[in-house]
């Protein structure tokens, strides 16, 4: 009998270790090997192409969304999600479903390799099953529509995802409010945190240092390619626009020079704009004192992309400038006093 020949597509070592033992033992398979990511793996299969894929979502380079959508348009490939990301119902599932996949696995966030090793029989069940699937007979919607001809979102910056953003934006009164803010923020459980706090060239590396030096979180000016990480504060250089931007499932920050922008450089409203474009749902979106209204606009991005957005309210502001601007718009889905925001941030996951 034929072996099927099975490849797995995880950026946990863990996850290609148990599943390269499980299947390698099992005759019904042959096992040609695993990567950390849809780009190695590319590599990897084009030498010997798998009959069926065991694939993770999030993965640094490229997602296993945007992969599974490549592979069924470019060679169609039975696929086997398995992911922490697509709890049943989830969106994550759903759209990993129209798309091709032949089944969901749920992977737990805790007790992984115990998780994989009891669900062995499950893990090769589903594996066996899809290498029997007649691809032309799923039911992949042209331009992934819903039968009512709705379009699915199916860009994972939009859908659940691990790792989450904030992002900050301020002006005149900002240097008081940010150290309110992120001196009230403990290391381990505080998102990514991305700030344009309006400021002379020079002046915001100093802001930054000084705020590590206060904060137990660490802060510092941002430099282009920087990942944004738990439990680190980005701030925007002056001088300089700063962009988020997503490779897999990991997001960086991109920092270039350009025109003013709301006759600012830094400019929250770029920020605020990508934040939209690349997290989406899984950021979130504040707005501080300051003057002018720069913001605002990036601000109803957010919320239009699925963000939760805040302004800060009148009272606490020394300038009432841009979160009123924003909440006009209405661009704050919460307006909140300064002493309440951080509360916001801690936990955000």
């Amino acid at each position: 009998m034929k072996k099927i020949r099975v490849f797995v597509i995880d950026d946990s070592a863990v996850v290609r270790q148990v599943l390269g033992e499980l299947f390698s033992k099992d005759n019904s398979f042959e096992f040609l090997g695993s990567a950390a990511d849809p780009i190695f793996a590319m590599d990897k299969m084009a030498h010997v192409w798998p009959d069926v894929i065991i694939l993770d979502i999030e993965m640094p380079r490229m997602d296993g969304i945007t992969f599974l959508r490549k592979i069924m348009k470019d060679r169609p490939t039975p696929v086997v999600i398995c992911s922490t990301l697509t709890e049943e119902g989830s969106e994550t599932a759903m759209i990993a479903l129209s798309l091709g996949a032949a089944e969901v696995i749920t992977k737990p966030k805790v007790g992984l390799k115990d998780f994989l090793h009891e669900s062995s029989i499950h893990l090769t069940d589903a594996v066996l099953a899809a290498s029997v699937i007649n691809l032309g007979k799923l039911n992949v919607t042209p331009q992934n529509e819903s039968k009512q001809n709705k379009p699915l979102n199916n860009d994972i910056s939009q859908i659940q995802a691990t790792e989450k953003i904030v992002a900050i934006g301020t002006s005149t009164g900002g240097t008081i409010a940010l150290e309110d803010i992120l001196t009230k923020l403990p290391r381990t459980s505080t998102p990514g945190i991305v700030i344009v706090q309006h400021m002379p060239e020079k002046f915001t590396e100093a802001f930054a240092r000084r705020l590590n030096s206060v904060c137990e979180i660490e802060v510092r000016e941002a430099k282009d390619g920087d990942r944004v990480l738990p439990g680190l504060a980005l701030i925007a250089p002056g001088s300089r626009h700063m962009q988020i931007k997503r490779s897999g499932a990991q997001y960086y920050v991109e920092v270039t020079d350009g025109p003013l922008v709301n006759r600012h450089k830094p400019s929250v409203d770029v920020l605020f704009r990508s934040v939209a474009k690349h997290a989406g749902k899984n950021a979130k979106g504040i707005i501080m004192t300051g003057m002018g209204d720069d913001g605002a606009a990036g601000l109803l991005e957010m919320r239009q992309a699925g963000s939760y957005t805040i302004a800060q309210n009148e009272e606490s502001c020394v300038v009432f400038g841009m979160p009123k601007e924003a909440i006009r718009r209405g661009a704050a889905d919460l307006i909140l006093p300064l002493g309440e925001i951080h509360k916001s941030i801690i936990g955000f996951y």
